[in-house]
């Protein structure tokens, strides 16, 4: 695994966050310790738990998974994306 898109849940706040990254253990302590600052999205909760993970080849290609998925705009999707595995293939496909 070169990099990874990773899609994290906050229960406390019903919410999902998008991004990309190539450590993913160190991202999850980052957003769940308000490590980015207090004024940034993650910070609002300290639960955040990994939802959906998306292995990809290399950082560009997990930014643009990234984007397309931010694009959406849309829980359902999201959701439908851990629901139906198919739809990250054809992610897969587009973008690597």
């Amino acid at each position: 695994m070169e990099a990874v898109v990773y899609i994290l849940y906050s229960a406390s706040l019903k919410r999902f966050y998008i991004g990309a990254t190539t450590s993913l253990s160190a991202r999850l302590h980052l957003h769940n310790t308000k490590g980015y600052g207090r004024g940034k999205f993650t910070a609002k909760a300290n639960d955040w738990e990994l939802y959906l993970m998306i292995d990809c080849s290399c950082m560009e290609n997990a930014l643009k998974i990234e984007a397309h998925i931010k694009r959406m705009k849309s829980a359902n999707y999201i959701k439908n994306l851990q629901k139906y595995p198919e739809m990250i293939d054809k992610l897969m496909e587009k973008y690597c």
